[in-house]
């Protein structure tokens, strides 16, 4: 299972697991976190947000087109693991959100 850690503003929003490769995975928001929503879709709450798929805002969040073919030479990612995507990008993203891998 390979998990990352959200952050949203340089606050620790919640934790994206990948549950199983390619098909099953959970976000949870921090315990007691307070801060706004990492995306209108995921609204903060106790349970955990599960997708069968990629969940589509981080997904919005991953380069296309030449950066994208640039992302997956430079490092050795296959096209379908947009886990691995994430976590090469995460940390220099456009926007509020970071993302960290949890080693």
């Amino acid at each position: 299972m390979r998990r990352a850690e959200v952050f949203l503003h340089n606050l620790k929003a919640g934790l994206l697991e990948e549950i199983e490769a390619g098909t099953r995975y959970r976000f949870c928001y921090e315990s007691g976190y307070s801060g706004p929503t990492v995306s209108l879709t995921m609204p903060v709450q106790e349970e955990p947000h599960e997708y069968d798929v990629f969940p589509p805002f981080f997904e919005g969040l991953l380069p296309e087109g030449f950066n994208l073919e640039a992302l997956l030479r430079q490092n050795k990612i296959d096209r379908n693991d947009l886990f691995s995507q994430l976590m090469a990008v995460g940390e220099d993203m456009v926007g509020a959100v970071t993302v960290r891998e949890v080693e």
